[in-house]
């Protein structure tokens, strides 16, 4: 559990630096152009840990749903949403408002099973969890 957890800390960590990465480049690049550069860099990089990886089932591929590869097209569009959303609202708004995105959407997907995730009960606590997030925001956002 410690370990998931700091492996949670760690991709926080990741997405953050990245989306202001990329935003850096896309000021000067262009966000298409950008999106493009950092998924090739991406591919090249898996392609080189894939040689050295253990967890390789290639027979895996044949019975996953096919949808669930589409991702890489979600990927595109999370490179480009997050930028937008830092260029125009700043690191720390933007990416607040998205984990709040992210914590919604993910118990949406709990709740109702979808995409063979486990469901879950509905919960009043954790909706009120995603509230104080937001309650959150706007206190961070406040000025005097």
């Amino acid at each position: 559990m410690l370990i998931s957890g700091l492996t949670a800390i760690v991709s926080g960590i990741l997405m953050s630096i990245q989306g202001v990465w990329n935003t850096r480049v896309t000021e000067k690049a262009g966000i298409w152009l950008t999106n493009s550069i950092v998924h090739l860099i991406g591919f090249i990089f898996c392609i080189c840990i894939l040689f050295f990886a253990k967890d390789t089932h290639l027979e895996g591929l044949k019975i996953v749903n096919k949808m669930y590869f589409l991702a890489g097209i979600l990927g595109a569009g999370i490179v480009y949403t997050v930028v937008v959303s830092i260029g125009k609202l700043g690191p720390a708004y933007a990416i607040m408002i998205i984990l709040v995105a992210q914590v919604f959407a993910s118990y949406l997907i709990e709740l109702f099973g979808l995409f063979e995730t486990e469901k879950v009960p509905f919960m009043w606590t954790k909706l009120l969890g995603v509230g104080i997030m937001v309650v959150g925001i706007i206190v961070f956002q406040w000025k005097r």
